[in-house]
């Protein structure tokens, strides 16, 4: 399994942590993400690909937009999963949900790295995605734990949606944006299937449709602000 800067808690000192010490824990943890020092443990997609010299400024600033949306996506996948493991009483599924919080600091460092490169910068509204999603996935974790790893699920169902758009809609020789793309896109695949295998059930299609569309209002402000 791939470790980050941020790793989870063994869980005995877990155990031993009183409500204070956890609340000062997920603040510090949602500190180092909005500040981007978050660092990854796995090396940079993007690390042997060579820059495109040719992309123009319509595409530089496309692929700009692209990346800053995929990173809001990675701040609010972290403040999800964290708000759900947070409730989860079932100890494995709370140990899962917090791995793949973990694993999602790699694509939030590599997002972070590209929009550097691109000489842009992260979504403004950065902390305002943090607490909703944190928020949310308080809630999602009181209705148990079939239907707590089905939102993990359905999450990363949707999110393998937006990627293989980017994919579509992205200049074909921005290749380092690519990599970077395609090696997120397999991860959350990987996210699904874990949650699948765990027991998730599916979600009601109301709630799948409320999902896309508050997916929408994000995606649709990120790419801008």
């Amino acid at each position: 399994m791939p470790t980050t800067a941020l790793t989870v808690l063994p869980r005995p000192f877990a155990r031993r942590m009183g409500p204070l010490d956890a609340l000062l824990s997920e603040v510090d943890r949602a500190m180092k993400v909005l500040s981007g020092s978050a660092t990854s443990g796995r090396p940079y997609p993007a690390r042997k690909v060579e820059p495109a010299q040719d992309l123009s400024v319509e595409e530089k600033r496309q692929s700009a937009g692209m990346m800053r949306v995929n990173h809001v996506g990675e701040v609010c996948a972290q403040a999800l999963y964290r708000g759900q493991a947070a409730v989860c009483r079932e100890p494995q599924a709370r140990e899962l949900l917090l791995h793949a919080a973990t694993e999602e600091v790699d694509h939030l460092a590599w997002c972070n790295r590209r929009l550097e490169e691109l000489q842009s910068r992260p979504s403004l509204l950065n902390p305002l995605w943090y607490a909703g999603s944190f928020s949310l996935g308080l809630l999602a974790g009181y209705a148990g734990v079939p239907r707590n790893l089905g939102f993990m699920a359905e999450t990363e169902r949707q999110v393998e949606a937006h990627l293989d758009g980017h994919l579509k809609d992205m200049a074909t020789h921005d290749t380092r944006s690519r990599s970077i793309i395609e090696q997120m896109k397999e991860d959350e695949i990987s996210h699904r299937l874990t949650a699948e295998r765990a027991g998730a059930v599916p979600l009601p299609f109301p709630v799948k449709g409320l999902m896309r569309a508050m997916s929408k209002v994000m995606t649709t402000t990120a790419y801008y602000v």
